[in-house]
């Protein structure tokens, strides 16, 4: 284990070194983040899963830096260059951006206008002048001419590319424009000719700048896009513009203190003058410019990524309604609306369609459909996605008389079209269509959002804010992440789950998730987590990770419904014996568990920290760490975005959280924007500080654009 990675990981998450040696000591030995965050907690002093996967992540980089040290040093070694000065640079190298910067010189190029000149025989005088050399270089350059070179002229140009590659390439002049693009980069946009009609969404952008530190990471991701699609030019450049010649010049003139330039091309300072900025123009700008663009993007990428990964964690967390026999409703106006009915386990009973609204308006034919799947299957509530005609079919419910209380729920749709095409939704239903598969999706999701949500790429779930901009490597790594956290925070049934579900937990995946299903149809449901050994290619390190995240209701051993690992079972036997009771009598008593001493069963293996998680769980066995799905109701006066008004104050659900606001849904086709600064009196930095996702809130209308279909709105407090 490198140690200097140890440190730096350490001193940049201000956690122990110790912390991050056993960290990653147990991922090299196959461990996952879920599994040490839960059952390793004396290893690492209780890091949490935020903190586990920045060591993780920051582990590989310097793991990714040394390979590329250790190639970079194999290349110039190649060429004979290799001093001992220059290898304790590299490795003294932290950061890649320097490390790419002190291999420039020594990078195998293609033809350039410096390697022309050097093949020409003009490097010594490029040389001479470079060492600022009082000669009259007129006289000198003349000796270079020759066939290859045929006036003085061209022996000065051409030595002036050899000292403009030579500045462009230095480690330390290339970190300090770095340095000044940072902090004085005003990056500028304006419209492309011809433009202006196509891009009119982004007018904001036509004629804009701003200092890029300052810049918020969702105006420079919707900038960037601007750029890429062709909108508008970009350019970044530090104001004033000559800072990073004047740079240059300080650093390879400083021999000659505050002599001026003379007027004259004959002095080496005038040629010195003319290749630096030639170097800033043609090499420099355009490398350093893409690479704190680069910088700049990353940390917006960032930003932008945790704000999805939030809202993620928020909607896979939505209270889940439970086991309950539902009627989903995938609505529509001109196909109809397709209806589906579900067991309380999710099972599709039955589908139908009905054509309530224009052009059909079969109301009553209807009425007594639904009324009569209603009774003929006992349901209990009723799940409308919230999509097209999702209003008027909720309106249209409410009016029919059932013989018991239905609730109703607005339940959103986003993502049910794509897992009705995927192959997960064929596999589950090969004999019926998509409409049908989309209505099953929108009511398990109302049943346990978590286990139906995780069939459909994240990315299709309307959450976020320019997901198709930033790094999708880094995209994809985080929303993983997110969904293995929550599945293993709330718990898999092993007998009901999904092998999609299933894929998610700690130590499984998709193959091991197969086999599980595979096993449970073959062998009927499992009844001890220990049968998990039997199942084809499930060895004891994948059981060790997985065991503790599975649940098995009714099993052979109380404990296998909880999160208590296998690996603790001996110790809470141990604790029942010593009270003289069973493990069951244990559980169901308080009193009991109130008698126990933990400190007594401490040991090298065993702290306080996982023994207080063994008594919370024993607390609450099988308990589902979410909250109770609640019911809301929208104002039934606003059914449209010219019903709106200024000044009301109308129910409203958070439906997507973003770096600038949040958006919420008033029951109509147009979400409204709270923008940031109308979130609270006071200056709010982060939205996620205010508002979650699908929170229920009360907004007043700001203002309303019907033209652009604009809502702005105002968080109320309750």
């Amino acid at each position: 284990m490198n140690k200097k990675h140890t440190e730096l990981i350490a001193a940049e998450l201000r956690i122990k070194e110790w912390q991050v040696e056993h960290a990653v000591s147990l991922f090299l030995d196959g461990a996952t983040i879920p599994f040490v965050s839960r059952y390793r907690k004396e290893a690492t002093g209780s890091l949490d899963e935020v903190q586990l996967a920045a060591v993780k992540t920051l582990w590989s980089a310097y793991e990714e830096l040394d390979k590329r040290k250790a190639a970079i040093l194999r290349s110039i070694g190649e060429q004979d260059k290799l001093t001992p000065e220059l290898r304790a640079a590299i490795e003294d190298c932290w950061q890649m951006n320097r490390l790419e910067d002190l291999y420039l010189p020594y990078r195998p190029k293609r033809k350039t206008r410096a390697s022309v000149a050097r093949a020409k025989g003009l490097e010594p005088l490029a040389n001479r002048i470079l060492a600022l050399e009082t000669a009259d270089f007129s006289r000198i350059a003349a000796s270079f001419t020759g066939p290859e070179v045929e006036t003085t002229a061209d022996a000065l140009s051409g030595a002036r590319d050899i000292i403009a590659e030579t500045i462009s390439e230095d480690a330390d002049l290339r970190q300090r424009i770095r340095q000044i693009y940072q902090k004085n980069g005003v990056l500028a946009s304006r419209v492309q000719k011809g433009k202006e009609e196509e891009g009119v969404k982004y007018r904001n952008y036509f004629d804009y700048s701003e200092p890029i530190r300052s810049m918020a990471p969702h105006r420079l991701l919707a900038l960037l896009r601007a750029g890429n699609e062709g909108m508008v030019s970009i350019n970044l450049k530090p104001h004033p513009d000559n800072l990073a010649i004047a740079e240059a010049e300080r650093l390879f003139t400083a021999q000659k203190g505050s002599v001026p330039f003379p007027p004259g091309p004959s002095s080496a300072l005038f040629q010195m003058k003319e290749a630096i900025e030639d170097a800033y123009r043609r090499l420099i700008h355009p490398s350093i410019e893409n690479e704190v663009l680069g910088i700049f993007k990353e940390k917006a990428d960032t930003e932008s990524i945790k704000v999805f990964s939030a809202n993620l964690r928020q909607l896979l967390l939505s209270p889940p309604l439970g086991q309950k026999r539902v009627l989903a409703i995938d609505p529509g106006f001109r196909t109809g609306c397709k209806v589906v009915c579900l067991s309380a386990q999710g099972d599709l009973l039955h589908n139908d369609t009905i054509y309530p609204h224009p052009p059909l308006n079969e109301r009553s034919a209807a009425m007594r459909k639904i009324s009569q799947m209603v009774e003929a299957y006992k349901i209990q509530v009723i799940a409308v996605g919230n999509g097209t005609a999702g209003r008027e079919t909720e309106q249209f419910l409410k009016k029919i008389a059932f013989p018991h209380k239905i609730q109703i729920f607005s339940v959103s749709e986003d993502g049910a079209s794509v897992y009705s095409a995927s192959q997960a939704g064929r596999e589950e239903f090969p004999d019926y269509d998509v409409t049908v598969r989309g209505a099953v999706s929108i009511g398990r999701r109302l049943m346990d959002p978590l286990a139906e949500l995780v069939k459909i790429d994240p990315k299709s779930l309307g959450i976020g804010q320019y997901q198709h901009d930033v790094n999708q490597t880094l995209l994809k790594e985080s929303l993983d992440r997110t969904v293995e956290f929550c599945v293993n925070h709330v718990g898999v049934n092993l007998n009901t789950a999904s092998y999609q579900l299933l894929a998610y937990v700690s130590g499984l995946g998709p193959q091991l998730a197969k086999n599980i299903v595979e096993y449970r149809q073959e062998h009927g449901p499992f009844t001890a987590r220990k049968q998990l050994i039997h199942v084809k290619r499930l060895g004891e390190k994948a059981y060790e990770q997985c065991a503790g995240f599975l649940r098995i209701p009714d099993g052979e051993d109380v404990l296998d419904n909880t999160g208590v690992h296998p690996e603790s079972y001996m110790l809470v036997k141990r604790m029942a014996a010593d009270l003289g009771v069973t493990v069951n009598e244990l559980i169901a008593s308080e009193e009991l568990r109130r008698k126990i001493d933990l400190s007594r069963y401490v040991s090298s293996e065993v702290g306080m920290p996982t023994l207080r998680d063994i008594m919370t769980e024993l607390d609450k066995p099988g308990r589902d760490p979410r909250s109770v799905v609640k019911v809301w109701e929208f104002d039934e006066s606003v059914a449209s975005i010219e019903d709106l008004k200024e000044g009301m104050v109308l129910p409203g659900i958070v439906s997507n959280v973003t770096n600038f606001g949040a958006f919420v849904n008033i029951g109509i086709k147009q979400d409204g924007l709270i923008h940031v600064s109308q979130m609270g009196e006071k200056y709010v930095r982060d939205p996620l500080d205010v508002v979650r996702l699908h929170q229920h809130v009360m907004v007043r209308v700001i203002s309303v654009d019907t033209e652009r279909n604009r809502i702005q709105l105002r968080l109320e407090r309750n």
